[in-house]
């Protein structure tokens, strides 16, 4: 898919920064023909910053779980904000040390000036205090322990309202050309702000919202189900994930897979949580215009699950679309599937979103993407 006007974006990065605010955006920018530069202070194109994942585990506070690693495609010193749209600043425990470089908040700070589209989440916020630019009362959420510091500034703290549960969040805050969000819960939300900011029209040819099915269970991969997921929450689907033996509001182990230097092939790591969305029960093949499997270990699960493979099987009696990610195939294969049907498959593990996504959809004619 072609765009009209050429789009780009500066992702700033460092070594913790969160795992989903990274990848989610890049990938998702990426698969609509959007130009984005991975930089980071001191660093230069081909090296590397670690990525982090942070989840609540049972503790009364987030835990941080070390999965891959990203790698830098441009040069920090070389950027110049007035060729970018958007600079894009995820959470993680690296904005502290960028924070207090001088050379970083300047960079956003000049964002600021020329109006661009600043988008920060979770803890990146302290980019903007740094800068000096809340003050007057721009409106901000975050991660709530950086509300005082956010007022403190200047700025407004933003919360969603009837909110009992960072979970529940789904919602993000645009002032002017300043977007924040809490974390990657609201990563649905919040792409949809941002692709809208850059001038993103997503139309639907259904009469009715489109809507996906992902049939997971525990370490299933975690960009493999969180990538595709947001992404057609952005664009307005409605998007579910079940596992046959967990209810609604319970949670599936998400695995990373980290190809590390001098290995065959690479370290499974454990990711987020990933909540299901239905229960079991609930689910009316009827209700979906598609089903998703993604890859991980849990399709080994599902495999040998009568329940899995027979709403598999119930999507193509129905002649309805079915997708599978990386490992996912094998549960294509076990509904005999494959030998009928043409499908799209795919066998990488970092995937761009447009052949997960967009292909399916023009496949199956439920959208009109006007792009940039």
């Amino acid at each position: 898919m072609a765009s009209a006007v050429q789009k780009s974006a500066l992702l700033l990065c460092g070594d913790y920064m969160e795992a989903y605010e990274t990848i989610v955006p890049l990938y998702v920018l990426q698969s609509f023909g959007v130009s984005v530069h991975c930089v980071s202070p001191n660093r230069t194109a081909g090296d590397r910053c670690v990525m982090s994942a942070h989840d609540f585990l049972g503790l009364e506070l987030y835990t941080e779980l070390v999965v891959d690693q990203l790698t830098l495609n441009a040069n920090f010193d070389d950027i110049t904000p007035e060729n970018y749209d958007v600079i894009i600043i995820p959470g993680g425990r690296f904005t502290e040390l960028l924070s207090a470089d001088e050379k970083c908040v300047d960079l956003v700070a000049r964002f600021a000036e020329s109006k661009k589209l600043i988008f920060t989440s979770c803890h990146s916020q302290v980019m903007l205090m740094a800068a000096g630019i809340l003050a007057g009362g721009v409106k901000c959420t975050a991660f709530e322990s950086i509300k005082p510091l956010i007022e403190l500034s200047g700025g407004e703290w933003w919360q969603q309202p009837g909110i009992q549960s960072m979970f529940e969040i789904t919602d993000c805050v645009k002032d002017g050309n300043f977007v924040s969000m809490v974390g990657w819960p609201t990563l649905g939300h919040g792409i949809k702000v941002l692709l809208e900011s850059l001038g993103a029209k997503v139309s639907s040819l259904k009469k009715n919202q489109a809507s996906v099915l992902f049939l997971i269970g525990d370490y299933v991969e975690d960009y493999g189900i969180n990538v595709p997921f947001r992404a057609l929450q952005a664009l307005g689907c409605k998007v579910d994930a079940v596992t046959p033996n967990k209810k609604k509001g319970e949670v599936c182990a998400t695995a990373v897979y980290d190809l590390e230097e001098g290995r065959q092939i690479p370290a499974e790591k454990r990711g987020h949580n990933f909540f299901v969305t239905a229960s079991w029960d609930d689910i009316c093949v009827d209700d979906y215009d598609c089903v998703v499997v993604p890859g991980g270990r849990s399709p080994e699960l599902l495999v040998m699950n009568e329940k899995a493979v027979a709403l598999v099987k119930k999507f193509a009696e129905k002649d309805k679309v079915f997708a599978a990610i990386g490992q996912g195939k094998l549960l294509l294969a076990a509904t005999g599937v494959l030998k009928v049907k043409s499908l799209l498959v795919f066998s990488k593990q970092k995937m761009h979103l447009e052949e997960i996504v967009l292909q399916t959809c023009t496949e199956w004619d439920s959208f009109s993407c006007n792009e940039f």
